[in-house]
């Protein structure tokens, strides 16, 4: 009979869902110019899978893991989708101001973008909570911490699908300046990590970093908008 410790459990559920709570927020911002949050999420399970089965096969060996690489690389690889978005983002905007109805279909490079964006997210928070999921294993409580980690993902998929259709209610426009916004402050919360940074009051610093990233990009917008040439009709 396995004899769980409820403290070591509760660690474990409650670093899970911190840690993994960011990856529900990336993949969902990643969705806003893919159309959908299915490749991001598919990226987001590759990248968890990954770093779940590094663990499992070799143990103490991810606390090695050069952390500052993969938060680099993580970092980068949402600047460049944040660009990528940031276009999809003034052409929401600019259809909202003519009307037009929105395009159908995502593009083929939205959704591999949004996959590679999911899959950096996830590897970087599997691997925050993989460390402290391994440190609970070495005490002796291994059997809690799965636990606990399975308890927690399943409450944080669960909150996520609900979630889900009241984030499709809101306006496209709003919607993809949100998730650009998101996707710069993650890139420079990250980057300044793997610099050696100091974030006060660690992840509760992306709050005023996303406010931040909010008004410099809702200003970019304005300024590429008013840039754009006007087109004239006849008649």
């Amino acid at each position: 009979m396995v004899v769980l410790d409820l403290g070591a459990l509760l660690v474990a559920l409650v670093i899970t869902i911190v840690e993994m709570t960011e990856v529900v927020a990336v993949v969902f911002a990643l969705g806003a110019e893919a159309g959908t949050i299915r490749h991001g999420a598919m990226g987001a399970i590759v990248g968890t899978a990954a770093i779940a089965l590094l663990a499992l096969g070799s143990g103490a060996a991810l606390l090695a893991l050069p952390r500052a690489a993969l938060l680099c690389g993580a970092a980068a690889t949402l600047v460049a989708f944040g660009v990528f978005l940031f276009r999809g983002t003034i052409r929401a905007y600019r259809r909202a101001r003519s009307a037009a109805p929105p395009p159908s279909d995502a593009s083929r490079a939205g959704r591999h973008a949004s996959f590679a964006g999911g899959v950096a997210v996830g590897a970087v928070e599997a691997t925050e909570a993989a460390i402290v999921l391994l440190a609970l294993a070495a005490a002796g409580d291994g059997s809690s911490a799965i636990v606990g980690a399975l308890i927690g993902g399943a409450a944080l998929v669960a909150t996520a699908a609900l979630v889900h259709e009241r984030i499709r209610r809101i306006k496209v426009p709003l919607l993809r300046l949100g998730a650009t916004s998101m996707l710069f402050a993650f890139a420079v919360f990250w980057a300044g990590e793997a610099a050696g940074l100091y974030w006060p009051f660690d992840e509760v610093a992306l709050v005023p970093l996303f406010l931040l990233s909010l008004l410099v990009v809702r200003g970019a917008v304005e300024v590429a908008l008013r840039r754009a040439p006007r087109v004239h009709r006849n008649g």
